[in-house]
């Protein structure tokens, strides 16, 4: 088992990580009648993604004796506006440090690694992936 997620209440839930103890909570978002005081489920969702693709990028980088320390993504979630309610794009702006000095070969491995990573090829073919890397 991975973790466990438990109804508190007000549309919020606790999720436990099991292996960690590590908690988090959700909200419902405002527009959906919750108090939009956590991450919602979708913002996770689009969250997980740029995490993802940093984590995996980080992994490589180090092989590689790159500095990836302050390397930070931006995430933008796109919601339907029909039915049904599901997230229709995300859009990740990738920004790297002055510290950061990759070869131009360097970075196109890079862009594969995070283009590849696990959450991207779990996403539904159907969610615009709008990605742009800030060198």
């Amino acid at each position: 088992m991975t973790s466990t997620v438990v109804y508190k209440g007000f549309l919020r839930t606790e999720l436990t990580h099991l292996q960690s103890s590590t908690v988090i909570e959700n909200d419902a978002p405002t527009d959906n009648m919750g108090k939009g005081e956590r991450f919602s489920p979708t913002d996770m969702l689009a969250t997980s993604y740029g995490s993802c693709m940093i984590t995996t990028m980080a992994i490589r980088a180090a092989d590689m004796n790159l500095n990836f320390d302050g390397t930070k993504v931006e995430i933008t979630k796109i919601m339907s506006s029909d039915a049904p309610r599901r997230v229709i794009g995300i859009k990740a702006d990738l920004f790297f440090t002055k510290l950061f000095e990759a070869t131009a070969e360097q970075k196109e491995q890079l862009v594969r690694i995070a283009r590849s990573c696990p959450v991207e090829k779990s996403l539904h073919p159907d969610i615009k992936l709008d990605v742009s890397f800030n060198w």
